[in-house]
């Protein structure tokens, strides 16, 4: 990939636990990613964050199918090494004391960390 953009950041707003059908496009544009060697992040906002709560995306099916879930989009990302970031403000707003993160959890990166990947010519970003 040279002398192109190899890094791809997407940020997860409205692909939320309540709208499931709206939950696999970004993992499997995340993992297609990563199969072609890109460095990728899943910056996990707003309610969102619930993906990330155990229990939660293992329940979730994106097609009334219900052929699999969620969760098995979200490691087949992890799989491929596509790291998940979560807004502090967003997971104290949205998870409970005492739920505990899918260890495919990374850790936090806030808004003005989606931002920079934004704005660094270096990255490329998608909004779900």
């Amino acid at each position: 990939m040279s002398g192109h953009r190899n890094r791809l950041a997407l940020l997860l707003w409205s692909a939320d636990p309540d709208r499931p059908e709206l939950c696999a496009a970004p993992f499997v544009h995340a993992t297609a990613a990563a199969a072609i060697d890109c460095e990728v992040e899943i910056h996990f906002s707003g309610r969102a964050v619930r993906l990330l709560v155990a229990g939660v995306a293992d329940g979730l099916h994106p097609s009334s199918a219900r052929e699999v879930t969620v969760l098995h989009f979200m490691r087949q990302a992890a799989d491929l090494g596509v790291r998940f970031l979560a807004c502090a403000m967003a997971l104290k707003a949205h998870v409970g004391e005492g739920e505990i993160l899918i260890p495919e959890f990374r850790g936090t990166a806030g808004a003005a960390a989606f931002v920079a990947r934004a704005l660094d010519p270096e990255w490329s970003t998608l909004v779900y």
